[in-house]
């Protein structure tokens, strides 16, 4: 049997008064996740372990079965392993967004959707100003980028941006850890948050006054007009996931994430590029259909990741969101399902998101996701539709944690 998991990011949602009260999987009713969900298994899963916070990384290592006490280095370094960038062991790397600041506050995450070529031109321009023998940025993809601070130490506390939209940035600026260990050979937390600090301070005029924010503020959009540094850790050791489950002999990741390429980079598996795959809603969910359906011929684990979901809710688009969940439906999952019923050996199609991202709150919150497991010959269970409320009377019941690929493994 082989597998494939597609995971649409922060697609679970919370009831909307604007949908009757309904969640955005109940009021959307995708007719292939519904279909699957009527003749597959379904539960719930809590993805997100005790004492960590709800981000992608924790719950998609989560899902993929891995213990975060024993692997978890934060963002940064797993981002640096998609990137290509080798980190030292005396590295630290942060994810750095390159966000949107008005008025004082932290408008938009996403230096107002910034494109890849344009984020490179403002990542030279920071590593001219502010690069040194300790200080590097390096260019990753759309607003998503890295920061790598030679010497520097992860005991510090960053707020992600995305759960702070239209807050104070400055109240939101890097502090060390309570009783942060000093590590022979690294700076100590308080002078790694000082430096941090004045790289986002110093970024501000450096990107302020570049040309392409200029021409932006003469148009009056969003500029990208800050760095934001988040996410912190040191090389990371995880084993692959050839060794943790040997059901899995070979394996692919398809994603426009540098964070989930990172992960699958550190677990063995096979990285695929897939043209115009963007992390938004106007990705190329045709192209990862068809990367995933190939791989399939060649490996037994597939993983699939869209980011679309997550965005919208981020931004707190309804109607994209509600778009982005059809277009996963029926433009990834329906090819990957239809050529999945006409291969010769049997595949089991695993379906759910990494984590909600209710489109009211904007950000990503500790709550147990849906999630579907379908296969030949399965024997279903009574839930007849893919949602947040429905999946509550699946026969999985509430699953935690690496449950859910041990669960996955024995199919």
């Amino acid at each position: 049997m082989k597998h494939i998991i597609i995971l649409g990011d922060g697609m679970s949602d919370h009831p909307v008064e604007r949908l009757g009260g309904k969640t955005l999987l109940e009021y959307a009713r995708p007719e292939y996740m519904n279909r699957l969900a009527k003749m597959g298994r379904t539960g719930r899963l809590q993805t997100i372990p005790s004492g960590f916070a709800p981000g992608s990384e924790v719950a998609n290592t989560s899902i993929l079965g891995y213990d975060l006490n024993k692997v978890y280095e934060g963002r940064g370094p797993l981002e640096a392993a998609s990137i290509g960038y080798e980190l030292h062991p005396d590295d630290l790397a942060l994810r750095c967004n390159i966000i949107s600041l008005a008025d004082g506050n932290i408008i938009t995450h996403n230096g107002g959707n910034l494109e890849t070529a344009d984020a490179d031109v403002l990542i030279q321009e920071l590593n001219k100003y502010l690069g040194d023998d300790r200080v590097r940025f390096i260019t990753g993809i759309q607003y998503r980028h890295l920061l790598v601070i030679r010497g520097g130490s992860k005991h510090v506390v960053c707020a992600p941006p995305h759960d702070h939209p239209n807050e104070p940035w400055e109240k939101l600026l890097v502090k060390a850890e309570d009783n942060a260990p000093v590590e022979p050979g690294r700076m100590t937390a308080e002078e790694t948050a000082e430096l941090i600090n004045r790289l986002i301070i110093e970024s501000q005029q450096i990107l302020s006054a570049h040309p392409f924010n200029r021409n932006r503020a003469a148009k009056g959009e969003r500029q990208a007009n800050s760095i934001w540094p988040w996410g912190g850790g040191y090389r990371p050791s995880m084993q692959p996931l050839t060794q943790l489950y040997p059901q899995v002999k070979s394996g692919t990741v398809i994603s426009a994430v540098d964070l989930i390429r990172g992960i699958g980079h550190y677990a063995g598996l096979e990285i695929v590029n897939v043209e115009g795959a963007t992390g938004l809603a106007n990705t190329n969910y045709e192209g990862k259909a068809q990367a995933a359906i190939e791989a399939l011929q060649h490996d037994d684990f597939v993983f699939v990741h869209v980011e679309a979901t997550d965005e919208a809710g981020h931004d707190g688009d309804l109607e994209l969101k509600l778009r982005a969940i059809d277009y996963l439906d029926k433009r990834l999952i329906k090819p990957v399902y239809e050529a999945v019923c006409q291969m010769n050996e049997p595949v089991c199609i695993a379906i759910l998101p990494d984590h909600p991202t209710p489109v009211e709150m904007r950000i990503h919150v500790d709550e147990p996701v849906p999630f579907l497991i379908w296969h030949p010959g399965i024997e279903a269970d009574a839930v007849e539709h893919y949602d947040e409320v429905s999946c509550v009377s699946g026969s999985y019941g509430m699953l935690k944690l690496n449950e859910f690929m041990n669960q996955l493994m024995k199919i």
